[in-house]
């Protein structure tokens, strides 16, 4: 009977051991995707699997998947620290009518999308909707034909941080960024050498969110090029823009506060060159502020000027 018990033992051992390898190999730290793979594959790099999708069911947390070519990877809803790099290749995700990317991570999560092109053929939803996370890095990517091209749209009392660099969202039928939280936050967000075009608002950033633009293009939407928007009381809606082009929309340029807003909206400006658009060059509406450290040129616009605005003084 002991030589018996003592067998299962064994057994169960054993197969306990064969069900964590097989786990082990299947978490592995680097995955690959091709426009030729195939989802039952493992992912490796002799075989590949076909879509973002089936790759991250097999990546570790805090790993990588890469394309090895060009394809259509497909829609992905990201729940843990991942990166997902397509530089190098064509990576592309055709998203009509869907989101193409989901960003629901842990609040110590760390995401990063590289070098992916997304279309929405005019009826997708979000490019990148970003739900919870620590920090979400979007890098060297091209967003178009969406709702909203970044929509950042969280519920997190932790501060998160957004970070968008060398990217091109454009052709929105909304926002073409979008940022907000509805829990304490602060969400924070930082721009850099990146586009917001030919959408509804070029940036329209919302209740307990503060962040930086630096060289940026904020140009040929049909309201605002930029926008803050603080709609919950006891909140702010701050976005200071410093170097950036902010031209030819069809309403105003620089926007910051909407009547009956509770909560407090700034926006500061520096260095930027405001003109041809179609309305206002900058605009306040109360409780709105914008700062100014009268140094933007604001010409070419239906009314010039910097009426309501507040003087930031040179700055210490």
């Amino acid at each position: 009977m002991n030589k018996f018990r003592f067998t299962i033992q064994i057994l169960a051992i054993a197969t306990f051991m064969f069900a964590f390898a097989s786990f082990a190999q299947a978490q592995a730290t680097r995955t690959w995707v091709s426009g030729v793979g195939d989802d039952a594959n493992p992912c490796s790099r002799t075989a590949p699997c076909k879509t973002f999708a089936g790759a991250i069911s097999k990546t570790a947390t805090g790993g990588e998947i890469d394309a090895l070519d060009p394809g259509g990877f497909g829609s992905v809803t990201i729940t843990k620290s991942i990166h997902i790099d397509g530089t190098g290749t064509l990576a592309g995700i055709l998203a009509a009518s869907v989101n193409a990317i989901i960003i629901n991570a842990t609040s110590t999560s760390t995401v990063t999308l590289r070098g992916i092109d997304i279309e929405g053929t005019g009826t997708g939803l979000s490019g990148v909707r970003v739900l919870a996370a620590k920090q979400v890095n979007i890098i060297d990517c091209i967003i178009e034909g969406m709702t909203t091209g970044i929509d950042v749209a969280m519920n997190q009392a932790t501060v998160a941080n957004i970070y968008v660099l060398n990217t091109v969202v454009k052709n929105c039928t909304g926002d073409a960024m979008s940022v907000s939280n509805t829990a304490a936050g602060p969400t924070k967000f930082t721009l850099e050498r990146s586009a917001f075009l030919e959408s509804a608002n070029g940036l329209h950033v919302k209740s307990s969110t503060q962040g930086t633009a630096r060289n940026c293009d904020f140009s040929h939407n049909t309201t605002n090029g930029v926008f803050t928007d603080a709609v919950t009381a006891g909140t702010v809606a701050v976005v200071r823009i410093w170097a950036s082009q902010i031209s030819s929309n069809a309403g105003t340029g620089v926007r910051s506060g909407n009547a009956g807003n509770a909560g407090t909206p700034l926006v500061e400006i520096a260095q930027n060159q405001i003109d041809q658009n179609a309305g206002v060059g900058v605009q306040v509406t109360a409780p709105g502020i914008v700062e100014t450290f009268t140094n933007n040129s604001i010409k070419g616009n239906g009314t010039n000027g910097c009426t309501g605005c507040t003087s930031a003084g040179p700055g210490n």
